[in-house]
Order: structure tokens, then C-alpha cells, then sequence
């Protein structure tokens, strides 16, 4: 689904990012991006990318309208998932202007040797193929840094842009999940579930699957 998934739905310890003593996300670069764990000053950008109604549409948890101070907390409760061990958010960041244009993250669970990939992009920089990039990099990241066996994401039917992300990092389509969301004034939406296993990463990674940025979000 588009959108950071919600670490206080996993269950883990540090131990599971356990190459990463660190009191937070390490950075990741792309061609056009950089990767890094949010800060309270990335506040106000956090918001006003969240706020608009077409985030909250296509996303699980993101409210709209945006409550004042969620940036915030939401921050916060990511600093707290990282320390816990139970997820990793990364902020998204232009590589050149420096300027925030959305988030994606994974979501542990140690008991499974999996995660949850989630991500979303401001609606000034749809059609970038910034939300490829930073997926691409961020489950390399996961299969690379963690003991993860599996990285799955999905996404609303309604959103079919999503699921060519999901397509375009490796991740194979497994199936659909009928009226699985309720949405506040849209009613039940289908889940498209998508999954990638380390072993499919690596086999892909010896093959030399195309690292750009590509088209969609």
C-alpha cells in the first residue's frame, strides 16, 4: 500500500537490524535521491506533501484532513520503531534541490523474516519515477542489511500506479483481496498483494535488472 507502513503492528527487537548500532536509519543514495531518517524540522514538509486529499486517498493510515502536530508524532513514533527494532522510515529527498518529496519505509516482522514495504510521494512529484527509485533502494537495503527472507507490499485496486512500482522493483503480484479496506467516504476497497523473496532479489541482481528510475510515482 502506498504509505509508510505502521510499526506498532510488528512485533522484533534491535537485534533484527543488527548490523545497524546506530540511533537511527543509515543514509541511502540513488541517481536522483537521498534517503535518510526524518527530523523534527522535516515537520512542516511532512505535512504540507501529506495533507493533500489525493495522499490520503491512496494510502491506508493517512488521515486527511492532516491533524496539526501528526507530522510530529509520526516522526517520533518512527525514531521509536527503529530503536525497537520493529520498522525503518526513510525520508525522501532530491538529490539536488534537497527538497522532501515523500517517505518509504519497511515494517518488521522478526518472527517471520519479513517486512512490509510502504511509500508514498508528494503529488507535486508524481510522474518522476521517485517512488521506483526509493522502493528499489530500500528493499536492496532490507535484503542486504536484514536477515529478511520476504518483502511484500500492496496496494488499493483503485491505484494501479502503485502496482507498477511494485512491478518494476521485481515484486510479483500474488493476489487480491476483495473489500479488505474500508476507506471513510470512498467505502471497501480490494487489496493487491505483491511479494519478493530474497532469493528472486539476488537472481535478479546477478541478471542485472535495470536500476532507473523508470515512469509512474
Amino acid at each position: 500500500m502506498q504509505g509508510a507502513p505502521d510499526p506498532s503492528h510488528s512485533s522484533g527487537s534491535s537485534e533484527f537490524l543488527g548490523s545497524f548500532p546506530l540511533s537511527g536509519p543509515p543514509e541511502l543514495k540513488t541517481a536522483r535521491l537521498r534517503l535518510r531518517g526524518l527530523r523534527l524540522e522535516d515537520a512542516p514538509a511532512v505535512e504540507r506533501l501529506a495533507g493533500a486529499a489525493q495522499i490520503a486517498a491512496t494510502t491506508l493510515r493517512i488521515p486527511h484532513p492532516y491533524p496539526p502536530g501528526a507530522a510530529e508524532d509520526f516522526i517520533l513514533g518512527q525514531e521509536e520503531a527503529f530503536a525497537r527494532g520493529t520498522g525503518v522510515t526513510f525520508g525522501i529527498f532530491e538529490g539536488g534541490s534537497g527538497e522532501f518529496v515523500g517517505c518509504v519505509g519497511l515494517g518488521c516482522e522478526e518472527e517471520h523474516f519479513r517486512a512490509e514495504l510502504g511509500y508514498w510521494i508528494g503529488v507535486p512529484y508524481w510522474g518522476r519515477g521517485y517512488a521506483t527509485e526509493a522502493a528499489r533502494q530500500v528493499v536492496a537495503f532490507g535484503f542486504a542489511s536484514f536477515r529478511l527472507h520476504r518483502i511484500d507490499s500492496r496496494h488499493f485496486a483503485s491505484n494501479p500506479a502503485s502496482g507498477r512500482v511494485l512491478e518494476k522493483i521485481g515484486m510479483r503480484r500474488e493476489g487480491r483481496r476483495r473489500e479488505a479496506f474500508f476507506k471513510a467516504g470512498r467505502g471497501f476497497e480490494d487489496s493487491v498483494e505483491y511479494g519478493l523473496l530474497s532469493r528472486e532479489w539476488a537472481e535478479g541482481v546477478r541478471a542485472g535488472r535495470d536500476e532507473g528510475g523508470g515512469e509512474g510515482r
